[in-house]
């Protein structure tokens, strides 16, 4: 299932070292204007409807919003706005993975089949899970294709695959190698990956505004997408579109989430996870 993401409502996220002016509240005031001069003309410009806008200075998060979440009710943009966070989604997956290694639930360095038994003797069993992490399996499409509508047909799909370079040797961005990184985690973790998103790593992380499924209760705080065309629009589901596109979320939780990954601020431990170490980078250089 192709995924195209709204162009009309948008939450940006930005950090800065440095920034003069002594007390808070004059801090703020002038980080405004800032981002108004930016904001501003970028919305008109684009016919955007509404925006986020979430900036780190000297290690304060501050939040700024415009406009507003729906054309239709009018009802203004404010911190409790949820966002779909498109592809920055993957991040989060690729985060959980590192969790369930250092749990012991799996090791990057693993080939697809250890987790997958189905796949063992295809090209795509030989994959590693870091591979799928790094986009480097080998080739594969920027999208799930539209005729893999469950799992059963996504893992014929993969038997069939053949790669158009050896693995870790070129990097092509794609959601069905990602995506299964996720699919693979939470079969390793036993449980449902959103329940897993949800349940320990957004309690882990600090951040008490994102979801997977947005519950009726938070439906009003649901920012409505506009294509090009004012159409309204709202991502689709599909074979791992949760792992590979389906955070909702706040400019404020996203604000977070940068502070954390620029290591601003610590995770902290919940009643509801475990406190997760520091988590470490899923990189490396193409051969």
């Amino acid at each position: 299932m192709k995924f195209r993401a709204p162009v009309i409502l948008a939450a940006a996220i930005f950090s800065f070292g440095v920034m003069s002016g002594a007390a808070h509240a004059e801090d703020a005031t002038a980080i405004r204007a800032t981002v108004d001069q930016t904001i501003e003309p970028l919305m008109a410009q684009h016919g955007i409807a509404g925006m986020a806008v979430g900036v780190v200075v000297k290690g304060e998060p501050y939040v700024f919003d415009y406009g507003v979440a729906s054309k239709a009710t009018k009802q203004p943009v404010t911190r409790d706005t949820l966002f779909e966070l498109g592809s920055i989604s993957k991040t989060f997956t690729a985060t959980l993975a590192s969790y369930a290694q250092i749990e012991g639930d799996l090791s990057l360095s693993d080939p697809v089949s250890k987790h997958l038994p189905s796949l063992a003797g295809s090209e795509f069993g030989k994959v590693t899970l870091l591979d799928l992490g790094t986009h480097t399996p080998g080739g594969l499409p920027l999208q799930v294709p539209d005729d893999v509508r469950n799992e059963e047909e996504l893992m014929q799909y993969f038997k069939t695959w053949r790669a158009a370079q050896p693995p870790g040797t070129i990097r092509t961005y794609a959601n069905p190698g990602i995506g299964t990184l996720g699919l693979i985690t939470a079969k390793s973790m036993r449980q449902d990956f959103d329940a897993l998103i949800e349940t320990r790593l957004f309690p882990a992380l600090g951040l008490k505004r994102s979801y997977m499924n947005v519950p009726a209760s938070k439906q009003r705080d649901y920012a409505q997408g506009y294509a090009k065309d004012n159409a309204p629009i709202r991502m689709k589901g599909g074979v791992l579109s949760s792992e590979a596109y389906g955070v909702r979320s706040t400019a404020a939780d996203m604000t977070r989430f940068l502070q954390i990954n620029m290591n601003m601020v610590p995770s902290i431990r919940c009643s509801s996870a475990p406190s997760m170490p520091r988590i470490p980078a899923i990189s490396r250089p193409v051969r």
